[in-house]
């Protein structure tokens, strides 16, 4: 097991899934600032090429096209992600993971959710038990389970913000340990720079504050200059509104549980892992609001 790591530390080459989104994106960003050869992938290279330039090794990936599975050749590690539109990972991410260890990727850093190591119900499950079958004493991984992250905000609550300055979710009055995505992307380098350290480890990754959504409005109010409200959805009323924005009904189903599941305190305890692996203080809710605040902008460009 110590020539395999050894030879994944001396010549790393991280292949990153996922490498335009919000968490994808950063997780390249921490690699290049350790010095880590990236391969992005995603089905538009040229969208890769013209967000990192020559900084990354560009490829074209699709989860739902094996053939492109190859990109992975010659890479040490692999970055691992479940995208949102992604339901039935038997046939996408479990094949994935199978084709990367056949093609000799020495470690794997999953992407998981809060609490999927004993949740059947969410997708990430599967691909957890999946990994931890693999016993070879080459092949590690590394599964991180964020809770709620603070680019929800400019992501899944965007349009309810810029549109009608409200956030709209049935989390009553549940209260999250909202976490940086960038956090998280530096955990997951870690994970690479030093995969022995890191192997078969599940990381319970969160903010170090829990806070209710109608403080997340008042924080959005005040670095905005502008009202911002909170509105507890029902259950019914929110399902129908994620079905005019376009997403599925097992999309809207997910996204419902993982809210509803606030009002329980499912992601309200605030781990210590996260600051203990960084080192240091992790991210606020209001720096990520102040570093972003032009996302909300009614006159942005970027919507």
């Amino acid at each position: 097991m110590e020539n395999v790591y050894a030879r994944a530390v001396s010549s790393p080459s991280v292949f990153v899934t996922g490498s335009l989104g919000n968490v994808g994106r950063e997780v390249v960003r921490a690699l290049l600032a350790r010095g880590v050869q990236v391969r992005a992938g995603d089905r538009d290279p040229a969208r890769v090429e013209a967000l990192f330039g020559s900084a990354v090794d560009a490829a074209r990936f699709d989860f739902r096209d094996r053939a492109t599975f190859a990109s992975m050749k010659s890479c040490s590690g692999l970055f691992l992600l479940r995208p949102p539109a992604i339901a039935d990972v038997k046939t996408t991410l479990l094949p994935l993971v199978d084709e990367a260890r056949r093609l000799g990727v020495a470690h794997i850093v999953f992407l998981s959710v809060a609490g999927a190591q004993t949740n059947r119900l969410v997708p990430h499950h599967a691909v957890e038990k999946h990994l931890a079958r693999d016993t070879d004493p080459g092949r590690g991984w590394t599964v991180l389970r964020p809770g709620f992250f603070a680019q929800n905000l400019g992501d899944a609550y965007l349009r309810d913000i810029v549109e009608d300055d409200r956030i709209y979710v049935p989390a009553g009055r549940g209260r999250a340990a909202f976490v940086d995505v960038r956090d998280v992307a530096e955990v997951a380098a870690l994970a690479f720079a030093s995969p022995q350290e890191h192997d078969r480890r599940g990381y319970t990754l969160t903010g170090h504050e829990a806070v209710a959504f109608a403080e997340v409005a008042s924080l959005l109010t005040e670095v905005l200059g502008r009202p911002i409200r909170y509105e507890a959805a029902s259950i019914a009323g929110y399902l129908r509104h994620l079905r005019r924005r376009n997403l599925s009904w097992t999309q809207a189903a997910v996204q419902a549980v993982l809210h509803v599941g606030l009002r329980f305190g499912q992601a309200e305890r605030i781990d210590p892992t996260l600051e203990r692996l960084l080192g240091r203080s992790s991210r606020s809710l209001r720096t990520y609001i102040e570093d972003h605040r032009a996302l909300w902008g009614r006159s942005s460009e970027t919507r």
